[in-house]
């Protein structure tokens, strides 16, 4: 039975001043995330600028290896935006 794992990220960012700026940060993130086998999308606070929070989506064999992906994908966004990741929470699907 496959498993499907979602991470959520959820960011500060008091570096953009407007909705535009807050847009190039994500951008810059999932443009930088695409080599990865996952799917990414805004999911909340569309509408302020200084806050943000991802779904990031995955789907594997094992839990394992479904949590390592996502694992990896937190480390990846923080190098890309460091100190801007408030919360994290990994859930799994199956």
């Amino acid at each position: 039975m496959p498993i499907v794992g979602l991470l959520v990220v959820e960011f500060h960012l008091p570096e953009a001043r407007s909705l535009k700026e807050k847009r190039m940060v994500l951008r810059s993130v999932r443009d930088r995330l695409k080599k990865f086998n996952i799917a990414i999308a805004e999911i909340e606070y569309q509408d302020l600028w200084q806050r943000a929070q991802l779904g990031i989506v995955t789907i594997g064999n094992t839990t394992d290896g479904v949590n390592q992906v996502l694992e990896t994908m937190t480390h990846e966004v923080d190098r890309i935006q460091p100190g801007s990741i408030i919360r994290t929470q990994i859930d799994f699907l199956s």
